[in-house]
């Protein structure tokens, strides 16, 4: 079943035939798989465990979707790609169409944890985003937000998908500033993949007259057998230090941040404060 909160243009944000066309080949690749792994790992760390409910903000393909659903998560996948969603949709499953530049219905639920994978990097107002995201999750849930990392790589890989910046820890915490939530830990992953990652990148190029969907699978093709294995070892081995935050550097940043189970209390001015009545004889 797919509601529909507020309709954007997903192609502003990342070509629909990316989405669409490749969703065979990211399911099979071992950096959807891990980010997926990671993810349960970290909310199983942070006190969220099935059947708690969670929603997966920007669930493009699908793959962190179907992980949670395995595990027993009540589950809603969100999405601005419509095409994305007629894609996901079976009986049983929560889909919402949804435009996160765009206000939320003030009947939105709220769920345990909120994800937002890969997703605010894409968005000129970053910060706006995740206020709409913080207001969706409960008081005491958490907000779960990962983006690409290091200003430096940003290259034609980040053009041809619309990312529009790639973060360090400043500037993601900053990304969190008037939301309302408090940012409790902020970790790097993908430490080894920085090596291979910068040669993919001086070695692969658009070619002229290359559609976006064509140039993204080249930069996910992998070498042959064994190199898919080994990566999804390094993952794996990669995974606990990087949720203890042992990792100095990498490819990405996620960030958890909660949401308070009741508002700070308000400061008063002194001119606010009342006064004891003054008692005469």
């Amino acid at each position: 079943m797919i509601e529909c909160w507020s309709r954007g243009d997903a192609g502003e944000y990342m070509p629909d035939e990316i989405l669409v066309d490749l969703s065979e080949a990211v399911h099979r690749h071992p950096w959807w798989r891990a980010r997926a792994s990671l993810t349960i790992a970290l909310l199983a760390e942070l006190g969220v465990s099935p059947p708690s409910t969670v929603l997966d903000a920007g669930c493009g393909w699908g793959v962190t979707l179907e992980a949670l659903e395995a595990r027993g998560f009540h589950v809603a996948g969100m999405d601005v790609s419509r095409l994305s969603l007629d894609r996901l949709d079976r009986p049983g499953r929560r889909l919402i169409e949804a435009d996160l530049t765009r206000p939320l219905d003030d009947r939105a639920p709220e769920f345990d944890a909120v994800l937002a994978l890969d997703v605010i990097e894409h968005l000129d107002d970053d910060a706006g985003a995740v206020r709409r995201l913080g207001r969706l999750a409960k008081p005491g849930g958490w907000v779960v937000v990962s983006v690409p990392a290091l200003p430096e790589m940003y290259g034609e890989f980040d053009r041809i998908q619309g990312h529009r910046r790639r973060y360090v820890p400043e500037t993601i915490r900053a990304a969190f500033d008037g939301s309302g939530l408090e940012v409790e830990r902020v970790f790097w992953w993908g430490r080894w993949m920085l090596p291979a990652l910068g040669r993919q990148r001086a070695r692969i190029r658009m070619k002229p007259g290359e559609s976006a969907a064509e140039g993204y699978r080249r930069y996910l093709d992998l070498p042959p057998w064994p190199v898919g294995v080994l990566a999804r070892l390094a993952f794996a081995i990669e995974e606990k230090r990087a949720i203890r935050g042992r990792l100095e550097v990498g490819t990405s940043l996620f960030a958890a941040a909660r949401r308070p189970r009741q508002p700070a209390p308000r400061s008063l001015s002194l001119s606010q404060i009342k006064r004891p009545a003054t008692v005469t004889a």
